[in-house]
C-alpha cells in the first residue's frame, strides 16, 4: 500500500527532530552548567556589588532604557544598550547580505529603522502620559515598545504616518489596558504581572488593527498582481520539503528567540542584550530582574525552555518557516521562577510546560487571525493562558 502524505510528513518530522537530538542534548548540558555556575557566583558577587547611577533602573534614564528589555524581565540599562547596538549591527549585516548576519532581523523586511521608530515613539508617549502612575509601584509603561507600534509597521510598512500612528495607538490603548489589567486584576488576585502586561497587548492590538481599517491614511501595501491561472495539464508536483536544519541551527534559533518579543528575532541582537544583562548582574546582582536576586535562575529557565521548545517544534519551524517557540521564554519561564522560587524542579517544570503548551496555542490563534492583524496577537494571547496554567500547575505540591 503506498504511503500517504501524512505518513511522508511524519517521516520528515521524525527525521528533523531525531537529527537535532545531539544538538539538543549538548545545549541542555551547556545551559545546565551555565546555570549552575551563575547560581554559584550569585553570592560572592553580591558581596562586591557596584552602586552607580549608570546601573540604577529607577533613574529617568534607567526607566527608559530598562523598558527596552522589560519584556524579558531584565529591565536593566546595559541590556537595553546592548540590544539596540547589536540590532543595528544585525540590520547592517542583513542589508549587506553578509554570511554572518544570522536570522534576518525583523523577518527580513528591512523595516528595523521604522520598527524602532514606532516602538520608541510609543515608549516615550507611554512615559509622558502614564509615568505618573508608577509612584512607588512598578507599572507596565514598557508595553508599547513590544506590541502595537512595531506590529503596525510590520503590517502597514514604512513611513512616518504609519510609525506615528502605531506609536500613538500603543500609548493610548496598550499602556492603559495593561495598567488596568495589572492593577485591577493581577495584584488583587495575586497573579503574575506578566499576565496583565500581555493581556493589555493582545486586547489593545485587536482594537488598534480594527481602527486602522478606518483611518484614511492607513493603507495596506499593494499586493502584487496575481498571475493568470494556468491551463490544467499535468498534476503539479508537491513542493520539495525544506532541508533538515543542521546542528548549529538549534542554538542559533534559541538565541534568536530571546529577541522575538521586540520583533527582532536575531542572534546578534540577543547576544548584545544578554551580554548587557550579564554585565549588569556581575556588577550588582541585586539590580536586574526586579531586584529578585534570581537572575541566574530566570536565565536558566528561559534558556532551557527555548532549547526544548525549538527542538520539539523543529518540524513546525521547517514546515512553516517561522513558529512561536519564543512564547514561554518571555512569559511562563521567568514568571514561574519569580513566583515559585529558583529551584531546579521549578525551572524544569516551567520549561516543559511552556515548551509543550505555549507555541501550539499561539499558532492556533495566529492561524485564525485576519490577514491585516499581526500574528503577535496570537503569541501574547498564548502567553496569558500559558502563564496562568503553568504557574497554577507548578504551584500544586502533589505535582512538583
Amino acid at each position: 500500500m503506498p504511503a500517504t502524505t501524512e505518513q511522508h510528513e511524519a517521516s520528515r518530522t521524525s527525521t528533523a527532530r531525531w537529527r537535532l537530538i545531539p544538538a539538543m542534548l549538548g545545549s541542555v548540558a551547556v545551559v545546565t552548567g551555565l546555570g549552575a555556575g551563575l547560581i554559584a557566583l550569585q553570592g560572592p558577587l553580591a558581596g562586591h556589588a557596584v552602586t552607580s547611577a549608570w546601573l540604577d533602573p529607577e533613574t529617568w534614564f534607567g526607566k527608559l532604557l530598562g523598558d527596552l528589555t522589560e519584556a524579558q524581565f531584565y529591565a536593566t540599562i546595559p541590556a537595553g544598550i546592548g540590544l539596540v547596538i547589536m540590532a543595528v549591527v544585525a540590520h547592517r549585516l542583513a542589508r549587506a547580505r553578509h554570511r554572518l548576519r544570522g536570522f534576518d532581523i525583523s523577518y527580513g523586511t528591512g523595516l528595523l529603522p521604522w520598527v524602532l521608530t514606532a516602538a520608541t515613539v510609543g515608549l516615550l508617549l507611554s512615559h509622558a502620559l502614564w509615568g505618573w502612575t508608577r509612584g512607588e509601584a512598578w507599572q507596565p509603561t514598557f508595553v508599547p515598545f513590544v506590541s502595537v507600534p512595531p506590529a503596525i509597521v510590520l503590517v502597514y510598512g514604512a513611513g512616518w504616518r504609519v510609525a506615528l500612528t502605531g506609536g500613538v495607538l500603543g500609548a493610548l490603548l496598550t499602556t492603559p489596558l495593561a495598567l488596568a489589567a495589572v492593577d485591577l486584576v493581577c495584584r488583587p488576585l495575586g497573579l503574575p504581572n506578566v499576565v496583565g502586561n500581555v493581556t493589555g497587548m493582545w486586547s489593545s492590538a485587536l482594537i488598534a488593527f480594527l481602527l486602522c481599517r478606518w483611518l484614511p491614511w492607513m493603507r495596506l501595501p499593494a499586493a502584487g498582481s496575481e498571475p493568470p491561472e494556468p491551463e490544467p495539464e499535468a498534476p503539479t508536483p508537491a513542493p520539495a520539503p525544506a532541508p533538515v536544519p543542521g546542528s548549529s541551527w538549534l542554538p542559533r534559533r534559541v538565541l534568536a528567540d530571546f529577541t522575538e518579543a521586540q520583533f527582532f528575532g536575531n542572534e546578534w541582537a540577543s547576544l548584545g542584550m544578554l551580554a548587557g544583562l550579564v554585565l549588569a548582574w556581575a556588577l550588582n546582582p541585586g539590580l536586574p530582574g526586579y531586584a529578585s536576586n534570581l537572575v541566574p535562575q530566570m536565565l536558566t529557565a528561559q534558556l532551557l525552555t527555548a532549547v526544548l521548545g525549538v527542538w520539539w517544534h523543529a518540524d513546525r519551524w521547517r514546515r512553516h518557516g517561522w513558529y512561536p517557540t519564543f512564547v514561554p521564554v518571555v512569559s511562563l519561564a521567568p514568571a514561574a521562577v519569580l513566583v515559585h522560587g529558583g529551584g531546579w524542579a521549578v525551572i524544569v517544570a516551567a520549561a516543559l510546560i511552556g515548551a509543550l503548551l505555549g507555541p501550539p496555542l499561539a499558532q492556533a490563534v495566529i492561524s485564525r487571525l485576519p490577514s491585516d492583524f499581526h500574528p503577535f496577537i496570537g503569541s501574547v494571547f498564548s502567553m496569558t493562558v500559558t502563564t496562568l496554567v503553568g504557574v497554577g500547575l507548578i504551584g500544586v505540591p502533589q505535582l512538583f
